[in-house]
């Protein structure tokens, strides 16, 4: 089957979060729910979907703000990379704390690791490792596309500046584990509009030469 992707646009940093369709009779995985976790679980009810996975690319309070009502409401685990998990149930660590927001989640059900498969009906997606952002941030691939969270954007990438963050492993992460994808490969962001690894490859500033 075609993988379905869903985009919606949640809180008010505006973070991208998925919802994809992994089988034909509905499982699904929601991948960065930030926030409005009525509004995703509504387009999930209206789509036939059955949530068994809830994945965060990493930490920080807008990628994972609804990782708890979705949970309780539908059951589906909770995976993160360990390296990020304590970012889960600390304000402080996912640095809502400093925005007011005191954001949290319930803890992690699984801790994922770089080259681990997570299974969802008839689709596998691979970790991949692309830490700077924040030490644990992953990109998730599946046939044709990738989820790259806050590692690469369109002709961007992920701010490293924030605590633990570094710029030399964000790039690194990329170009071994990102940009070695099929051209054709379809990125989703954490942020900002969908893009393709070839476009990346060529029109990135922040890898090209010089």
């Amino acid at each position: 089957m075609a993988i379905e992707v869903e985009r919606l646009l949640v809180g008010v940093i505006v973070t991208n979060s998925y919802l994809v369709r992994c089988s034909a009779d509905g499982e699904a995985v929601v991948i960065d729910p930030g926030a409005d976790g009525d509004k995703i679980l509504a387009v999930a009810q209206e789509k036939g979907l059955r949530l068994r996975y809830i994945i965060n690319t990493h930490g920080h309070g807008d990628h994972i703000g609804a990782n708890a009502y979705i949970k309780e409401r539908t059951g589906a685990s909770i995976l993160i990379h360990s390296a990020d998990a304590q970012m889960l149930v600390s304000a402080r660590e996912n640095l809502s704390a400093w925005m007011s927001k005191g954001i949290t989640s319930l803890p992690a059900d699984r801790l994922l690791a770089a080259g681990d498969e997570i299974i969802c009906g008839e689709v596998t997606f691979k970790v991949l490792a692309t830490p700077g952002h924040t030490p644990g941030s992953i990109s998730l691939a599946a046939p044709g596309l990738v989820f790259t969270g806050d590692a690469l954007f369109k002709e961007s990438i992920g701010r490293t500046d924030f605590p633990k963050g570094s710029l030399n492993e964000l790039l690194t992460g990329v170009r071994n584990n990102l940009f070695t994808l099929p051209e054709d490969t379809i990125v989703y962001p954490g942020h900002g509009p969908a893009t393709t690894i070839g476009y990346e490859r060529k029109y990135n500033p922040f890898f090209l030469p010089g």
